[in-house]
């Protein structure tokens, strides 16, 4: 009996397979397990209470020299054991923790009653309300654009957050390496926002696989580069106090993890465009040969490789820009501020991203330029319908089952 021999999509459709099965023991093997760590607490403050201001009085500061301003600002607190209760704090006029103040306006208040005088601390304006409204604005915005991808967009999203909290992070608390969890953690996310926002199909596929591809280069020049440039995490505040409240966990490693799931987020996206590109192309044109369609999505995929690479930058160097400005302040040559570790990891994490982003362009490229081949053939042409010009013979539409025979015929006689 004859068997057809498999199709290179179903051989894509299979080496998925295969990486979601290592990714699912990879899951299981570095799961989060045992007691939590504990840590000395970030903060002072018992709890954090919602407050209200209802007064604002500018005066000279109490014991100090005349002309010396303060503002006394009055709470009222709206939730906690005082809540009712009006409290009083005061800080200098110039303060920038008091500038934005207004009557009205809702805070948050550190409670620490052991402390007597200051028994409430002014922290911030309470911004959740806002923040949850341009949460809701953006949700809104993508599921009128995209319908029912841009819902299953937002799943993906929620599933991204879903692996980051309850697998990366508290893996890497319980002492796990942080490469390999950020390596399992970074494929789920692939998987979960790549298939939950473009469907389970072949283009998703080459789009996974062109991801994984380009991840995988990006690990691989992150650990290189990481170690050729002795960098060690400890440049900043945050890997200092982690290193001392969590003496499990690699620092080093949490940095190269960090560079891994950075370039994430704008490899995927490289590669669905890309993709998609193909799949266009080849739609418009059927007859186009390998060579020529491989080279114009290359063409498409040098453009969006050059703006997305500036906007990889741009991003490193928008979030970056305060340090910039004291660095540029210092006076120091351009070699040396380089040199220093917090440049020189925001160097090495922006171009291993880069490097990851250019090497998943060919490999999607590659991958879906030889499977939409495969799948042409199996696909009949859809021949468009004429318009009738003037006299002629009456023309008889092909049956749908006869087309991809008929159609040389067909465009000849055109």
């Amino acid at each position: 009996m004859h068997r057809t021999p498999p199709t290179r999509v179903s051989a894509l459709s299979l080496i998925a397979v295969g990486i979601a099965a290592l990714a699912t023991v990879g899951l299981v093997a570095l799961r989060p397990s045992g007691p939590t760590p504990t840590a000395p607490a970030l903060s002072s403050f018992d709890a954090i209470y919602r407050a209200r201001i209802v007064e604002r009085t500018e005066r000279t500061c109490a014991g100090a020299e005349e002309g010396v301003k303060c503002v006394e600002t009055a709470f009222r607190l709206v939730e906690g054991p005082d809540e009712g209760t009006v409290v009083r704090v005061e800080h200098p006029a110039n303060s920038g923790r008091v500038g934005p103040l207004e009557v009205g306006q809702r805070v948050l208040l550190g409670h620490q009653p052991r402390v007597q005088g200051f028994e409430y601390v002014l922290l911030d304006p309470d911004r959740r309300m806002p923040l949850l409204a341009l949460a809701a604005a953006f949700a809104l915005a993508v599921v009128i654009l995209g319908g029912w991808r841009g819902v299953f967009a937002l799943v993906g999203l929620i599933a991204t957050l879903l692996v980051l909290f309850l697998f990366v992070v508290p893996a890497i608390m319980r002492g796990q390496d942080p490469l390999l969890v950020s390596l399992v953690g970074s494929v789920v996310i692939a998987y979960a926002a790549l298939y939950l926002s473009h469907g389970f199909n072949s283009r998703t596929t080459i789009a996974l696989l062109g991801t994984l591809g380009g991840l995988g280069c990006a690990a691989l020049f992150a650990t290189v580069f990481m170690a050729l440039t002795h960098i060690t995490g400890f440049a900043s505040e945050e890997a200092l106090y982690v290193s001392v409240v969590g003496s499990n966990i690699d620092i080093r490693g949490l940095i190269l993890g960090g560079m891994i799931i950075g370039a994430l987020g704008a490899i995927d996206d490289m590669t669905v465009t890309q993709a998609s590109a193909v799949w266009e192309l080849r739609a418009a044109s059927p007859q186009i040969s390998d060579r020529r369609l491989l080279r114009a999505s290359m063409r498409i995929g040098q453009d969006h490789v050059a703006s997305t690479v500036n906007t990889l930058v741009l991003a490193y160097a928008g979030a970056s820009l305060p340090l910039f400005i004291l660095f540029v302040l210092s006076e120091q040559p351009t070699g040396v501020v380089a040199n220093g570790e917090i440049v020189a990891t925001e160097i090495v994490r922006t171009l291993v991203g880069s490097i990851g982003l250019v090497a998943s362009v060919p490999i999607t490229t590659w991958l879906a330029v030889r499977t939409g081949r495969t799948r042409a053939r199996h696909e009949p042409l859809m021949i468009p319908p004429r318009e009738p010009e003037g006299e002629g013979p009456e023309e008889h539409p092909i049956p749908e089952h006869r087309r991809d025979v008929w159609a040389p015929w067909v465009r000849s006689r055109r």
